[in-house]
């Protein structure tokens, strides 16, 4: 099993991380979870294609967690590969409907690229066939509780609090025999997802501040700081965390030491900044 970082920042812009994204290898497959604002872009960077994606899984429909899936479907169908298999808390349908439907956003340049003579013909020569039909991801509402079995993996989830009523959140899991991977999506802390962690070889956890930066309960409810996330690392007696999700400011010198020293007081195992485009061997 391999976790690549695609992104690990937030709606803001900033070079140093895109928007959250991140790559599940295991054997022959492939899965994404998340495809905020920049991600696609780091996906080329790993040196990966948008057709080696195997399985697309939606933590929930904030932008900076989906920005990017428009650009992934069009390239993937770009290059002629399936249409992508998509899961996520509803209305993704509907957003794609938006993006891909007869009058999506995207109708203009699709009809263009199907209907166009040129277009056509250039389609032609890179191996494709007429009639041309236009992206069409495959779907499947998902809500928290979904389990799914891979070939050699299985995975899990449940309901994180992030942004609740507005937007479904979900937390994953997925297990293989030899190594086991969770990811927060966003989310405060939560018995659920300790639940769901126990025993993990590696927690991917958002950390949109620092503890001493929350603004109150609410904040905290929704939003873990380094502090949460330590906790939550060790009840569910993960092996490492890695945090994600990280504004401009904690980036700042000597803010990265001062979490990790913080953190460690509390939890005993390894403590991962993350980073774009870092590669985790499992």
């Amino acid at each position: 099993m391999k976790v690549t970082l695609l992104g690990t920042g937030t709606p803001e812009p900033y070079a140093r991380r895109a928007s959250s994204g991140y790559l599940l290898d295991i054997g022959d497959e492939t899965l994404q979870f998340d495809c905020g604002g920049g991600s696609f872009g780091r996906l080329l960077e790993a040196g990966r294609r948008p057709t080696d994606l195997d399985r697309l899984f939606l933590s929930h429909l904030h932008s900076d967690h989906m920005l990017d899936y428009a650009r992934l479907v069009h390239a993937i169908w770009d290059k002629g590969g399936v249409d992508l298999p998509v899961f996520g808390p509803a209305p993704i349908r509907t957003v794609s409907d938006r993006l891909f439907g007869s009058e999506g956003a995207l109708f203009a340049d699709l009809t263009a690229r199907t209907e166009h003579a040129p277009s056509k013909e250039i389609w032609v020569e890179r191996g494709g066939t007429l009639p041309r039909a236009w992206p069409a991801p495959d779907i499947t509402e998902i809500a928290p509780g979904f389990e799914m079995p891979g070939d050699g993996w299985h995975l899990r989830s449940v309901e994180v609090p992030h942004a609740q009523p507005f937007l479904t959140c979900m937390g994953f899991r997925v297990d293989t025999p030899y190594a086991s991977f969770v990811y927060s999506g966003d989310s405060g802390p939560c018995d659920a997802l300790t639940t769901l962690a126990e025993g993990a070889d590696v927690l991917v956890h958002m950390c949109f501040n620092l503890s001493q930066e929350a603004r109150g309960p609410e904040w905290v409810a929704g939003s873990s700081g380094h502090l949460e996330i330590a906790r939550t690392a060790r009840d569910a007696g993960i092996r490492r965390v890695v945090l994600t999700h990280l504004r401009p400011h904690m980036d700042a010198p000597g803010v990265h030491q001062r979490i990790v020293s913080e953190m460690a007081e509390v939890f005993p195992g390894d403590i991962v900044i993350g980073e774009d485009l870092m590669v985790l061997e499992l």
